[in-house]
């Protein structure tokens, strides 16, 4: 089969590969579509506890080809969406049931064979059927799954005004879960205007265009916004320049869900009295577990809507072009892999 393979960060190539077999519990799949996003660029560079050799590609639905031995509630033919995350369960985590914590992490795409390939096995137990959906909806389920994992950490106070940083893909998707999540307000700020339309035809109350270069720049409109602050501003980009303006607009008392990935090292300033005196939150979201059936739920029921967000889709003989339109074209709100 061909496959995206990576000898070490930033180096890879399209490489003819065995295809895998099914081990017992498995099933192999024939890879219909497979997501990309902003991990993909961190793996690219080396980041993200990746592993090399590897093929990358954690957000994946395809088509059931083959049967490993004892797989009985899955057929041959059937789409489905597979969850990447494969857990020891014995670790000391596993056993406190934090399982996003598991010592023993492995994640298909990251420290394991992903779908950036014709073919990829994945345990039978992390496949859910999507036939009723669209491609371009089912590829969104994993993204989707990291998003209600947001929302469970960051446990939203009902009548709470949001900001959200970010109108990327899992940007919108969290902001369609808080607004049908209880907030009173939420507010979409980033820099691109069709982005931006697409969060209000979502539903979003407000948005507010700021500038890429200069993110401060637009500080006083987004206090404008607010009399106090707001109850919860959700980083949702990954740079600095922007995390640096959650702590400001924030009002006393309220929380900062940091929900984009920066890089390894980078470093943002806060200031311990300000947390102190104002008994500010600051939450982390980073992955998920266990969440793939909410989000196929919030899917099917409409309230998270996906049209218009995958823009671009490349076979894998162009995945070059594909990361260079993730990472600077602003016409790609999000780019798939189609083999």
């Amino acid at each position: 089969m061909k496959a995206v393979v990576y000898s070490a960060p930033r180096q890879f190539d399209v490489l003819t590969v065995p295809t895998p077999e099914p081990g017992e519990g498995e099933v192999r799949l024939c890879v219909e579509m497979a997501g990309m996003c902003g991990t993909d660029l961190h793996i690219h560079d080396g980041g993200f506890f990746s592993k090399y050799p590897l093929t990358p590609g954690h957000e994946i639905v395809g088509r059931v080809d083959a049967l490993g031995e004892g797989v009985t509630e899955i057929a041959v033919g059937q789409l489905v969406a597979a969850d990447n995350t494969v857990l020891c369960g014995y670790c000391t985590f596993c056993r406190r049931d934090e399982p996003l914590f598991c010592r023993n992490f492995y994640s298909l795409g990251v420290n394991g064979p992903g779908a950036f390939a014709e073919f990829v096995t994945v345990l039978a137990e992390k496949c859910f059927p999507v036939d009723d959906l669209s491609l371009s909806t089912a590829v969104m389920t994993e993204p989707t799954a990291c998003a209600i994992h947001g929302m469970d950490v960051l446990d939203l106070r009902p009548g709470s005004d949001v900001l959200v940083f970010g109108a990327g893909p899992t940007g919108l998707v969290l902001a369609q879960l808080l607004v049908h999540g209880g907030a009173a307000r939420v507010t979409v700020a980033a820099p691109t205007e069709f982005k931006l339309a697409l969060a209000r035809e979502y539903g979003v109350d407000s948005t507010v265009q700021i500038d890429r270069a200069d993110p401060g720049a637009s500080l006083a409109n987004l206090r404008g916004q607010t009399a106090d602050g707001y109850d919860v501003v959700v980083e949702a980009t990954g740079a600095v320049a922007v995390a640096e303006l959650c702590l400001p607009l924030v009002r006393d008392g309220g929380t900062v869900l940091v929900y984009g990935m920066a890089d390894e090292d980078a470093f943002v300033s806060v200031h311990p009295y300000e947390v102190f005196r104002r008994e500010l939150t600051v939450k982390g979201s980073f992955a998920q577990t266990h969440c793939f059936d909410r989000a196929l739920a919030v899917l099917r029921s409409g309230r998270v809507r996906t049209e218009g967000i995958v823009t671009h889709r490349f076979d894998l003989g162009a995945y070059g072009q594909a990361l260079e339109a993730l990472r600077s074209d602003p016409s790609c709100m999000k780019a798939a892999i189609v083999p």
